[in-house]
C-alpha cells in the first residue's frame, strides 16, 4: 500500500503579521524551538530505571531580520519594552508560510509577543551587503494551524 505523498514547501515564501498588519519585508524568520522538559520520577522497588514524565514547555525566541529602514518601528517597539512598558508592548505575531499562489499553507500565531533583543546592522566599507536589523521576540504561547 502506498502512502500519501507529502509535499515539501520552500522556506522563502512567507509573510509576518504584527497585530494583523502584514510586515512582508522581513528577509529572514527563524521560528522558535519548543521543548518539553523531562522529569525523572523514582519509584520504590523499580530498580532498573526511573519513570520519565513530561514537564514544562520551554520556548525559544522568534528571530526576525530585515533591511534597516529610515524610521524603525521595530527599534521603537523594543525601546518601549526597554522602558518597562512590556504589557503595553505585547502584540500578536503571525507567521504564514505561503504556497506558489500566495495562499497560506501553515500559520504560527504567537500570543503576547514582545521584543527582548534588537541588533543593529554591521557597517563595513569594504562590503556591499544590505544593512540588516534583527529583532528577537519572547511570547507566552503558540498555536499552529
Amino acid at each position: 500500500m502506498m502512502g500519501r505523498r507529502s509535499e515539501i514547501y520552500p522556506a522563502y515564501r512567507f509573510v509576518v503579521q504584527i497585530d494583523g498588519v502584514p510586515e512582508a519585508y522581513f528577509t529572514e524568520c527563524t521560528l522558535p524551538t519548543l521543548e518539553v522538559e523531562v522529569e525523572e520520577e523514582k519509584e520504590g522497588g523499580y530498580n532498573t530505571g526511573t519513570h520519565l514524565l513530561p514537564g514544562r514547555v520551554r520556548r525559544g525566541s522568534l528571530t526576525l531580520k530585515r533591511g534597516l529602514a529610515r524610521s524603525s518601528a521595530l527599534l521603537a517597539w523594543y525601546i518601549s519594552v526597554m522602558q518597562g512598558q512590556v504589557t503595553k508592548a505585547q502584540r500578536q505575531v503571525s507567521i504564514m508560510l505561503l504556497d506558489e499562489t500566495g495562499a497560506p499553507i501553515l500559520r504560527w500565531d504567537l500570543q503576547n509577543a514582545y521584543p527582548t533583543k534588537w541588533t543593529g546592522p554591521t557597517l563595513n566599507t569594504s562590503r556591499s551587503d544590505a544593512a540588516i536589523e534583527t529583532l528577537e521576540l519572547a511570547f507566552e504561547s503558540v498555536t499552529v494551524t
